[in-house]
């Protein structure tokens, strides 16, 4: 656990999934988080001061701790999670919740979360050529990740293990608000029940 005279703070926008998934893992490990919020899309990341002293990369969300930053919300969760039960202590559980993780990261975060942006965020008739172009591969994509989800959550309640664990936080956030991307949850139903356990999980707080 995060030693408990330890501050946050967390950058963000909070139209971000990213962003939720550090908010929704510290609210369920007790963590309270200062919030200093921006807008991607006016360039707030861009600025030479916060490229200088948040984010030398221009991305939130940005995990914050005294003189110390920490960028990326797999890292923040997994820094905020440490030593309590959502991360799991057996080891082979341990990697499956990481290749949940980086299965989030590499095959749904850019399908479904970009859409989500694209047309949730920008809206259709905003988009380049380039990226009306990739519309169609981006929802196939998405929607074999959210597939594979759902067969996988057929047969058990959690991704990992018998409770909710980082695998379960960082793949609610983008699946629980997929629908303004194009994706429909009816079509998954296995995936509906998952949304609501986590929801009831104790401690949980929703997306702004």
């Amino acid at each position: 656990m995060t030693e408990a005279n330890e501050a946050f703070v967390l950058h963000e926008d909070p139209f971000s999934g990213n962003c939720y998934k550090i908010r929704l893992t510290a609210a369920l490990v007790g963590v309270p988080l200062e919030r200093r919020f921006y807008d991607i899309t006016k360039g707030e990341t861009r600025t030479p001061e916060f490229l200088s002293k948040v984010n030398a990369n221009g991305r939130i969300p940005v995990l914050e701790m005294g003189d110390r930053f920490l960028p990326e919300s797999g890292a923040a969760c997994w820094y905020l999670a440490h030593g309590s039960a959502l991360i799991p202590t057996d080891r082979f559980e341990q990697a499956d919740m990481l290749r949940w993780m980086f299965f989030e990261q590499y095959n749904h975060e850019p399908n479904v979360a970009t859409l989500r942006f694209w047309l949730g965020k920008l809206g259709a008739e905003n988009l380049s050529d380039q990226q009306t172009a990739q519309l169609s591969a981006k929802r196939a994509a998405g929607d074999a990740a959210l597939r594979l989800m759902d067969e996988h959550l057929a047969t058990r309640d959690w991704f990992v293990g018998n409770g909710i664990t980082l695998a379960d936080i960082v793949l609610y956030a983008y699946t629980h608000v997929c629908e303004p991307g194009g994706f429909q949850l009816a079509d998954y139903p296995h995936i509906q029940r998952w949304i609501a356990r986590v929801a009831a999980v104790p401690g949980y707080v929703p997306m702004d």
